[in-house]
């Protein structure tokens, strides 16, 4: 373990005191939520970030240690441990470097190298190996020996071919040569498989595509993989591209590496046919193989970044708060879907009305829609921004009108993931006798009242703000995506009498038995009054209760602390305050002329240090305070409705849906997101679109192109550029835009921004 908390102290900038005390509280149980906001002391301040990492690299280096151990004890069994391969062992720093050590050791099945060995004719290859003055059809004569399937001079030489290429393959150290060559030179390679051109046409720009393996990003590797495994793409990798014979350059890496004398003496001929097979056969296609398997993964690891990145912004977008909601989830023949929600999110009534075609009930539409609202007293109006969204948004415009006096505001919101909620078990349950279709248009009022406590009810997979999400590792993506959950639901803590039981079971130290215990008591029981009384909860133990307590909320409950970030076990801290003070915690509770002149130190004792202290005492300033910000909603464009209304030149408003490692999505309602490329994001430099956009944000853009044939739009956020129309052509991979004065605009060839088949599945995801 000693090795283990070093390392990590090393990978996190950290101590090892700091790591050491980290590890043992996760040993213990406790969350990374939990440790983050109540153990400050004991960790010495290591935030989420860090702990999270330091979860997953702890995971991952115990792994280590347990493989480390067993191939010691395998290798020692065998009786062939030497102090040089132990010593190695014992250094290797990853997964990688260890099976290469292990590799010549390890059991497999009989090769024809090992077949060659039991035939006897391992001191002919290493003769051969060591002295290349000698003559191999001479030497080679002498193991001749048909009983033992060697049959004449040519089977003995090849015999020791293959023991010698697969030593080697073996060579742990001719392995990492390799490798630090090929991640430094080589290039990634992609060309269309004869034939498919036409069937891979959404691929074509990975027909003739080279570029350098190390600098490759995850969309790119992405979709050459994808086309590869649909059938549309040969992908290999050329380890020495500047080379006219690859080859031939790595087959005398092979002999530099050995000092095999290949040219002059009796041997030449057949150590080169050894060292150009040992390439060819056995480490091109391991080494491509790995080479692909490490692209895919980092493609993997960037793509899952980009997703939970794009999904805490989602998740932490600003709520419209406690008010009566109506959605509408619109639709055209199947009609428009209606679900009215109180200020706490429950369900009031429903309704299903047809005004748009074919049955064009409008006036009959509005009249229902204005008694509804009227009736409820409505102030929010969720349309979902799927098919005809446009058009009941001139509904709701008129209906707004109409009812003036109540002063509703309308808002499009996004639909995605609701469909997958109104066919869940959760749904099912929650609404047993609601038609599938109007759980979504409840799922649509409440996304809009609280979108985090909307959305943590949809597996955050079917969110669809990823990329290339179904082409990762699901496993990893969803680990993941769960930790980000989880990570934003302990950030804006949940009001245990109101949130849902999937929203409870975000909690730290909850699951979904004591998450639906909470709920099935506060239905017999009523509203819990104080935090202390979740203790009464069946199977909420004292560890539960300790990682849980302090991101749970009880609103106008027995003690206002209980309303507060403020853990239960540090209320002493608080009464401690009061007592100095002379006041109730009533009042001390938002008195910034108190709490500012306070001075942390003041208040510390052997339990609670000046990290505590310190948050206490800015939580009891803005007690449960929301870390969300402020609510806004974009304004689409009237009349600009469908793809076909947008005009190059155009200037909209919108909202960011997505945003990827080569640009941001926008949707400015008209059914189709469109693509900002990373170099028409802002007039400086960026090497990552989240420097300037994140998921939710309100933006302005310009329209660059539109092909409405594709559906496919391109947009500037460089307003001041002079847009430049561009013919269609074969699209480009994009290409990092150069620096360039702010004051000298240019005009912008949408080409290169909307060039590559992926924009056009990332256009999709929200369908």
């Amino acid at each position: 373990m000693s090795n283990i908390s070093l390392r990590l102290a090393q990978e996190l900038n950290a101590k090892e005191q700091q790591v050491i005390a980290a590890v043992g509280l996760l040993d213990e149980g406790a969350t990374v939520p939990f440790i983050a906001r109540y153990r400050k002391e004991v960790t010495g301040g290591l935030d989420d970030t860090q702990l999270r990492l330091l979860e997953q690299r702890l995971s991952y280096l115990r792994e280590l240690e347990e493989r480390r151990t067993f191939i010691l004890a395998t290798i020692k069994e065998q009786g062939k441990l030497s102090e040089a391969l132990e010593r190695d062992i014992h250094s290797a720093q990853s997964k990688t470097e260890l099976e290469d050590l292990y590799l010549p050791y390890k059991p497999k099945r009989r090769t024809k190298g090992q077949i060659a060995i039991e035939a006897g004719l391992e001191p002919l290859a290493d003769l051969l190996f060591h002295d290349a003055d000698k003559d191999p059809e001479a030497e080679a004569n002498a193991f001749v020996d048909i009983s033992k399937g060697i049959e004449d001079i040519k089977a003995a030489l090849e015999g020791a071919k293959f023991i010698l290429m697969e030593r080697f393959a073996e060579d742990a150290k001719l392995l990492a040569t390799f490798r630090h060559y090929i991640q430094k030179n080589g290039q990634i390679e992609s060309n269309v498989i004869a034939g498919q051109e036409k069937s891979g046409v959404k691929f074509q720009d990975y027909f003739e595509h080279s570029e350098p393996l190390a600098k490759v990003p995850s969309h790119r590797a992405l979709a050459m993989l994808r086309g590869r495994n649909e059938g549309f793409l040969q992908l290999n990798i050329n380890p020495e591209p500047s080379s006219e014979d690859a080859a031939a350059y790595c087959a005398q890496m092979i002999a530099d590496h050995y000092r095999l004398a290949i040219s002059g003496k009796a041997a030449s001929a057949w150590l080169l046919t050894v060292v150009q097979w040992a390439w060819k056969v056995k480490l091109a296609l391991h080494l491509e193989n790995e080479f692909l398997g490490n692209m895919r993964e980092r493609a993997e690891t960037d793509a899952i970044d980009v997703f939970a990145k794009n999904l805490k912004d989602l998740l932490m977008a600003a709520p419209a708060g406690a008010k009566v909601t109506m959605g509408i989830d619109p639709g055209l023949r199947t009609g428009c879907k209606i679900a009215v929600v109180d200020a706490t999110g429950k369900l009031l009534t429903t309704n299903t009305i047809f005004p748009h075609v074919p049955q064009n009930l409008w006036d009959k539409s509005l009249r229902t829609l204005e008694q509804l609202c009227r009736q409820y007293k409505v102030e929010l109006i969720a349309i979902g921004n799927g098919t005809a969204s446009r058009e009941t948004d001139k509904l709701a415009a008129e209906l707004v009108k109409a009812v003036a006096d109540l002063k509703m505001n309308k808002i499009m919101v996004s639909e995605a993931g609701a469909s997958v909620y109104s066919a869940s078990e959760f749904a099912a349950n929650e609404f047993p006798d609601l038609d599938v279709s109007l759980r979504g248009a409840v799922s649509i009022a409440r996304r809009l009242q609280d979108p985090l406590a909307e959305l943590v009810k949809i597996e955050p997979k079917s969110i669809g703000v990823g990329q290339y999400q179904h082409d990762v590792s699901q496993s990893q993506l969803g680990q993941t995506l769960t930790t980000v959950v989880e990570d934003c639901v302990n950030s804006v803590g949940v009001d245990v009498n109101t949130a849902s039981v999937p929203l409870l079971t975000r909690v730290s130290g909850l699951n979904k038995t004591l998450a639906t215990n909470i709920v099935r008591y506060r239905d017999e029981n009523g509203r819990f009054a104080s935090r202390s009384e979740l203790k009464k909860v069946e199977r909420l133990g004292p560890k539960a209760f300790e990682q849980a307590a302090g991101f749970l909320r009880i609103i106008d409950g027995k003690d206002p602390l209980d309303a507060s970030a403020v853990h239960p076990e540090a209320y002493p801290v608080v009464k401690r305050i009061c007592e100095t003070k002379q006041l109730q915690v009533s009042s001390l509770i938002g008195n910034k002329d108190i709490l500012n002149k306070l001075v942390a130190n003041d208040f510390t004792d052997e339990k609670f240090g000046l990290p505590t202290v310190t948050d206490i005492i800015s939580e009891l300033d803005k007690p449960g305070r929301d870390p969300r910000p402020e609510f806004k909603t974009a304004e689409f464009k009237a009349g600009v409705e469908t793809i076909s209304d947008l005009k190059v030149g155009m200037v909209l408003e919108g909202v960011v849906s997505n945003v990827a490692n080569f640009g941001a999505f926008v949707d400015v309602g008209v059914h189709q997101d469109g693509l900002v490329h990373i170099s028409a994001l802002t007039n400086k430099f960026i090497s990552d679109p989240r420097e300037v956009v994140k998921a939710g944000d309100i933006v302005k853009v310009k329209v660059l192109e539109v092909d409405v044939a594709r559906k496919r739009i391109s947009f500037t956020m460089r307003l001041e550029d002079e847009v430049q129309s561009a013919p269609a052509s074969k699209p480009a991979v994009e290409k990092k835009a150069a620096p360039r004065a702010a004051n000298k605009p240019k005009p912008v060839s949408a080409n290169a921004a909307m060039g590559n088949a992926f924009a056009e599945a990332f256009a999709k995801l929200k369908k």
